[in-house]
C-alpha cells in the first residue's frame, strides 16, 4: 500500500519530472504543491501544511532553537545560487569594496539573515573582516513592501543595530534615493534592470569573482533543502525513496543538458549558451548541482557555522545534528 504525502516545492525544472508524473516516488501516493512565491511554501511548513517540503535554510535552523524542533533534513538542494551577486551599493555612497560597508545602512530582504544574507555575510567576515555589528540595517521587501515574517523566529545579535522598514517602504527605493547605502536581497532591485545610474552592483564582474571564490573554496552555497516532521524521518525506506526520486528528477534535467550539447543547445533560447554550459561543466564537473551530504557537507557546514556566528542560532549544529539518519552516508 502507498504512503500518501503531501509534498511542496517550487516548480524549477530539476523537480519538474515530479510534479508532472515522469519520476514517481516509490511506495508514495504523493500529492504535489506549489506557490507563486517560495516563501509561501515555508510559512505553511512551519504550519505543518505539508509531509514534505522545500524549505530556506535559515528558517529551517531557526527551529532548532524551539523547545520541540519540528523537522530534520533531507540532503536535496533545490535552490542555491552565488551571491556576490546579490549585493548593491547606492553609487554616490562611496562604497567601492566590502570594507567600505562598515559604518553604512544596508537593506536586507525579508529578514536580518535571509539565506542570501547569511552567505555574504559570512563571506564578508570570513575574507574581508567586515561583521554585522560594523553596519546598520533595515529589513523589508525589495520592490514590494512586505510585513515582518512573523511566522518565523527572528533573533537579533546583541550589538547589531536592526529596524524594519515602515509601512509603505521599499529597500529598492531607499537604496536609489540614498536612504539606505546597500542591499543585499535576493531580488535584483527594479531601478537598476531599468538602467538606473544611482545603483550599481558591489562586484560588477560578479561572474568572476563566484567562479574564483568555487575554485578557491567548492563552495557553490546552498538556499534551500527538503524538510521532513521529525516523526516521519524514521521511516527510513521512505526517506531513501523520496531522496531518490529527487534524485533522478535532477539528473533528468542534467542529462537534458548534457545531450543538448550535442546539437549546440538549439532548443534554447539563451545565445552562446553551450559555450557558457561547457564553461560551467568543466569547473563545475559533470554533476554541478549535487545532491547528497558527502558532496555538500563543507557547503552546510560553512553555512551552519555562519548562521551561529551572526547569532541566528544558539548552538553551533553540525551536519549530523540536521540530517535525516538515514541518508547520513548519501
Amino acid at each position: 500500500m502507498s504512503t500518501p504525502l503531501r509534498v511542496a516545492a517550487y516548480t524549477y525544472e530539476h523537480t519538474e519530472a515530479l510534479f508532472d508524473g515522469r519520476v514517481p516516488i516509490d511506495g508514495v501516493d504523493a500529492t504535489f504543491e506549489t506557490a507563486p512565491l517560495v516563501s509561501d511554501i515555508f510559512r505553511r511548513t512551519i504550519e505543518r501544511r505539508y509531509d514534505v517540503a522545500e524549505y530556506g535554510l535559515t528558517y529551517f535552523l531557526r527551529t532548532f532553537d524551539l523547545e520541540d524542533s519540528p523537522f530534520l533534513a533531507l540532503p536535496i538542494f533545490p535552490n542555491r545560487n552565488f551571491r556576490h551577486s546579490a549585493v548593491f551599493v547606492n553609487t554616490a555612497a562611496g562604497i567601492e569594496k566590502p570594507q567600505d560597508l562598515a559604518g553604512k545602512t544596508i537593506g536586507e530582504f525579508a529578514m536580518f539573515g535571509h539565506d542570501p544574507g547569511v552567505w555574504m555575510k559570512g563571506i564578508f567576515s570570513d575574507a574581508y573582516g567586515l561583521t554585522p555589528d560594523q553596519s546598520r540595517w533595515v529589513i523589508g521587501g525589495t520592490d514590494h513592501p512586505i510585513p515582518a515574517f512573523d511566522w518565523v523566529p527572528q533573533p537579533v545579535p546583541e550589538g547589531v543595530d536592526v529596524r524594519h522598514a515602515a509601512e509603505g517602504e521599499t529597500l529598492g527605493a531607499m537604496l536609489e534615493s540614498g536612504e539606505i547605502d546597500a542591499l543585499i536581497s535576493v531580488d535584483v532591485p527594479q531601478a537598476l534592470l531599468n538602467g538606473s545610474a544611482k545603483i550599481a552592483r558591489l562586484f560588477p564582474e560578479y561572474e568572476s569573482v563566484e567562479r574564483d571564490y568555487y575554485r578557491r573554496t567548492g563552495i557553490f552555497p546552498a538556499m534551500h533543502i527538503v524538510a521532513v516532521p521529525r516523526e516521519l524521518a524514521t521511516q527510513n525506506d521512505l526517506m531513501i525513496s523520496i531522496y531518490r526520486a529527487f534524485c533522478e528528477a535532477k539528473d533528468l534535467t542534467q542529462q537534458k543538458y548534457r545531450n543538448g550539447a550535442l546539437k549546440q543547445h538549439m532548443g534554447v533560447i539563451t545565445p552562446w549558451f553551450s559555450k557558457h554550459f561547457e564553461e560551467n561543466r568543466q569547473l563545475l564537473g559533470e554533476d554541478w548541482w549535487p545532491y547528497g551530504l558527502e558532496a555538500n557537507r563543507k557547503v552546510v557546514d560553512t553555512f551552519l557555522r555562519y548562521h551561529h556566528e551572526q547569532g541566528l542560532s544558539k548552538r553551533l549544529l553540525t551536519s549530523e545534528d540536521i540530517i535525516v539518519p538515514a541518508l547520513l552516508g548519501t
